[in-house]
Parts: C-alpha cells; structure tokens; sequence
C-alpha cells in the first residue's frame, strides 16, 4: 500500500509516498480503508526528528483517521461489521491507505457526518475530554482556550459551549475571532492586540478563569498564571513556546491554583481505550447531533503531504487539514 515516509528529519520535504507493506491485523484489531488523515502539529514534531512514534507504531505519522472497516480481528466482538463507518485513534501510521487499530479506539460516525471530516476529531475530541476531566471543567465554569481556532481548540470551544461552560477564546485576527465566536465562544479576543491579560481579566469580571486549556507551554506561563481565578487550573497540552520557564509559586500558593501537564500519544493503551469510550458516551452523542462538528480547513491528497505541513506551519489554518488518499 501506499503511505507517507520520512525520508529523514527535516523541513516538509522530506515526506514521500512510498510503497510499505501492508498493515498486520491482530485478533482485536480493524482494518480500515482510510477515506481521510488528519493533520496535526505532532505529526510535524515526529518529522522534524523531535517525537518518535512509540514502540510498536508504524514509522510513518498520523494519529487519527477515518474509513470503512473491511477486515475484523479474531477476537473482535459482534460489535462492528466489515463496512461500518469510523473514526480512529491511532499511535501513529494514518498518513496511509489503509490501517490497522484496536478496536477499542474507534468510534462510530454518526449518518450526518462527512466520513472524510470525521477524520478531523478523533485526536481533538480525546485530548479535549480528556483535559477538561482532568481538570473537573464544571457546568457554569470559565473556560479560557488559547488558539481556539486551532484544531483542538476549535473542538473545545464547541464541546465547552455544549457541555454549559462559559468559553473565553483566543485566536489570530477579526476574521478569525468572528469564527470562534460562531463555534460558540461568549467571548472571542484577538491575541494580536495589546494586554491580553487586562482583556481577559476584563471579561471575566476580574475574576479570571477556572480552566486555562494552553497549547502554547513556557512562553506563556507567566500570564496564564495570572488569568486564573481562585483555585483555577491550568491545563498545558502544547509547547509551542517552548518547554522550560520559571513559575512564581508565591501567586500559584496565593491563587490556590494548580498546573496540571499531559499527553495522549504516549498514554499505555489501557488508558486511551478509558478514554475513548469516555468520548463515545459523552462527547460523540453531540457529534451526532451537530453540537460538536468537525472545522475542516483544507482536504488535499496524500501526495501533497509536504504541502499540508507547510500550510500547517503558516499559521493560518483554522480547524484541520485532512489528507485523502
């Protein structure tokens, strides 16, 4: 079969599509013709050299997919069906034309939903769910998304709107802001603007937020800390700004905060099936009914894997970008 190789670490060039052989199926796993890959800023770390996949995952990227199931492990319950529509959870390899995976990382597709844009949450909804339980995200709480445009902010936002948060977003420009409102933010701010702390803080009656959701790691540590309410918690899932700051513990003790770091990829598999069946009993029934939808920026052939990379590192990507085989 075809997949998306990297030749050796390095900018978007070194990605080709080279024959590999094809996947090996295990007595729990599915076989999955892929429709779509999603994107996203992991795969571009692991081809920059800086996030190799875990032990057992194919070397090729791609953490989530979409397709039909044409192949059942031995041990696979009466559960699925060669033909059903899913959205899947992987460790790594969705940059292909077929995969394999536990069937206990799949998700249904709802009728409604495009099978191609499918492929566009599995990866967002885990770690927004995920986060916002480890958090103790409540009904009534303040949110605060850093990038909600970005794929898995675009996600929170709408999974908080739903689930009857109040969500203040961050984005990149008028346009930008304007969309997040749409996805369902109370209030949309312009990060390019001057004092975002003040602006925050002003939003939120100066209480600050409950939850910071931050994909941006060290370069905004400081900050966060300061936009956070009595007992709020921050929440870093990316380091975008780098890896290492230093932290003022005397407002972290005098805020009674907490900071709370994780990952999905590395998870042991026991953890992302817990997580997975979480989103398939909380999440995925406002996927089905078009609460949660998936933000789909661009869909462009397996071939042009260089080309979505650097689409990715433009920054001007709002949702996903999907590749099709």
């Amino acid at each position: 079969m075809r997949a998306v190789v990297v030749s050796g670490p390095g900018p978007a060039d070194v990605l080709r599509v080279e024959d590999v052989p094809e996947p090996s199926l295990g007595p729990t796993d599915l076989l999955v013709q892929v429709s779509a890959a999603g994107v996203n800023r992991a795969d571009l770390l692991q081809r920059e050299g800086h996030y190799p996949p875990p032990p057992g995952a194919p070397s090729w990227p791609g953490l989530e997919v979409s397709g039909v199931v044409t192949a059942l492990g031995d041990s696979v319950g009466g559960t699925w069906r060669v033909g059903d529509r899913v959205a899947a959870l992987l460790a790594g390899g969705g940059y292909a034309e077929r995969v394999t995976v536990r069937a206990d990382l799949c998700l249904r597709v709802p009728d409604d939903t495009p099978l191609e844009d499918a492929a566009a949450l599995p990866e967002a909804v885990a770690t927004v769910w995920s986060n916002l339980r480890a958090a103790h995200l409540a009904p009534g709480e303040t949110l605060l998304v850093h990038g909600g445009s970005g794929g898995v902010g675009s996600v929170a936002v709408q999974l908080a709107h739903a689930l009857g948060t109040r969500v203040v977003a961050t984005a990149g420009g008028p346009d930008r802001t304007r969309r997040v409102a749409e996805l369902g933010a109370d209030v949309a701010l312009d990060h390019r603007e001057g004092d975002l702390v003040g602006r925050v803080r002003a939003a939120t009656d100066h209480r600050g937020a409950d939850v910071v959701l931050d994909v941006l790691g060290a370069g905004a540590l400081a900050d966060n800390l300061r936009l956070l309410a009595d007992g709020g918690r921050l929440v870093v899932i990316g380091l975008q700004q780098g890896r290492r700051a230093e932290i003022d513990l005397g407002l972290l003790l005098a805020r009674r905060a907490s900071v709370i770091g994780t990952t999905l990829r590395s998870r042991p598999h026991h953890q992302k099936a817990a997580i997975v069946d979480g989103v398939a009993r909380h999440v995925w029934p406002l996927v089905a009914e078009g609460r949660v939808r998936p933000v789909v920026h661009a869909r462009l052939p397996l071939a042009e894997a260089a080309q979505a990379h650097r689409l990715m590192e433009s920054g001007e990507v709002f949702g996903k970008v999907l590749l099709v085989p």
